[in-house]
């Protein structure tokens, strides 16, 4: 695995003037992520990580970079697969207008209507929806859809073969909309989802009505003021007839943790709010209440683990995600749809419980006004599935400063 680009812990240490102590508790504190060696299990970097984070050391890197920017004009964005808002309210945060959003769970739609009762919520399966009244109505189209497998009719997939898929729905709409960029999210797992090919055929369906696909980047939420371990795919596609390129957003230095996003700072002005939340069984408690911060089933005594573990005590891989408790100094593991799953295990730093609904909320960087309809689960589900805002506002900048200079460079002579 160790090629020209990858560097062993070593090499990494020396390129940046850093201990290695220093690159292994980066690591653990999601400041300068490594990858592990599959056979040794051993530290190494990206290169691309590396020269990265080195620029951030330079002296032409002293300031923190921002994103900001200001529309030039009024933008207008059209958005599938909606959910509870996340993505929404971040690209209404940089300066871009919802002119309408569909989503299939009734639940996420109540909470869409009830934060914004102006928004145009289009609540239903898209397939029974027709987008053709936006064309050249709105600057971007953008959607989370799922990753579903392909049919392969043939060596490249075309525009017919990806139909049944929710993909085909959120290109469809691209091609009644046409709109002058369009942005679709995913987990990272689509890159290497049905080997690649997945991927590959999104693509390829893209580049077949209209759009030229920009290089493919896997985001980390950690890098654009999100307190929350949380990698989300971007696949970007611009209009043919556009020259200009899409640039992704640059990353932060500051990484912000679990005390930024539950106590009062530089993210929320308050401490989170008191709100519903699940509990643990007590025979669940009993065992989490051993677990020091930032432990995990390892920290547990060797009986515990084993009556704990069960089978899994035996199998290979870390598992380092049961019995985990989350530390104040450290970002938040990915959040998922139930906050008491015994493999993704999220236990608060201080008290032997599951995050409440705000304290998710939180760390997805929602706005504490934004309020979740439905059952505690609902809520969970909904916070749990969505970009987080924060992130969702960066890409916005991002998209404001594609259309700023797309209309600069259209303007009349």
């Amino acid at each position: 695995m160790v090629t020209k680009d990858y560097y062993t812990l070593s090499e990494a240490s020396e390129l940046l003037g850093k201990s290695k102590e220093t690159l292994r508790r980066w690591d653990n504190d999601g400041k300068l992520l490594a990858v592990r060696e599959p056979v040794s299990n051993y530290r190494v970097y990206k290169k691309e990580d590396l020269l990265l984070f080195k620029n951030f050391f330079s002296e032409d890197f002293e300031k923190e970079v921002t994103n900001f920017i200001e529309p030039r004009q009024n933008y207008t964005v059209l958005e599938l697969f909606a959910g509870a808002g996340g993505l929404a309210v971040g690209l209404e945060q940089a300066g871009i207008k919802c002119i309408a959003l569909n989503e299939i769970d009734k639940w996420a739609c109540d909470t869409l209507r009830s934060n914004r009762p102006k928004w145009n919520v289009l609540e239903g399966d898209i397939k029974n929806f027709d987008f053709s009244k936006y064309e050249n109505e709105v600057d971007v189209v953008t959607g989370g859809f799922p990753c579903q497998s392909f049919s392969y009719a043939g060596k490249r997939l075309g525009f017919e073969d990806a139909r049944g898929t929710l993909f085909y729905e959120f290109a469809r709409v691209i091609n009644e909309v046409k709109p002058l960029i369009c942005v679709g999210e995913n987990v990272r797992g689509l890159l290497n989802h049905d080997n690649g090919r997945t991927l590959q055929g999104m693509i390829s369906v893209l580049d077949e009505i209209g759009y030229r696909v920009m290089p493919v980047k896997v985001l980390k939420a950690i890098n654009y003021k999100v307190p929350q371990k949380r990698e989300r795919l971007i696949l970007v596609g611009v209009r043919k007839d556009i020259s200009i390129d899409y640039e992704y957003p640059k990353p932060y230095k500051k990484i912000y943790n679990l005390s930024d996003a539950l106590k009062k700072g530089e993210l929320y002005d308050f401490d989170v709010p008191k709100s519903v939340g699940a509990k643990y069984p007590k025979s669940k408690k009993d065992v989490l209440d051993l677990v020091p911060q930032k432990g995990y089933w390892r920290d547990l005594p060797i009986d515990i683990q084993k009556e704990f573990m069960g089978k899994s005590f035996y199998l290979g891989g870390g598992k380092t995600g049961m019995a985990r408790r989350i530390g104040w100094d450290e970002p938040c593991l990915t959040l998922t749809c139930s906050p008491a799953q015994k493999q993704t295990e999220r236990c608060h730093p201080e008290e032997t419980r599951p995050f409440t609904v705000r304290e998710y909320a939180r760390i997805q960087t929602f706005p504490d006004e934004w309020g979740f309809k439905g059952s505690a689960s609902q809520q969970y589900k909904q916070i749990g599935n969505a970009v987080p805002v924060n992130l969702g506002r960066e890409i916005g900048y991002s998209i404001v400063n594609f259309l700023n200079r797309y209309y600069n460079l259209s303007k009349p002579k």
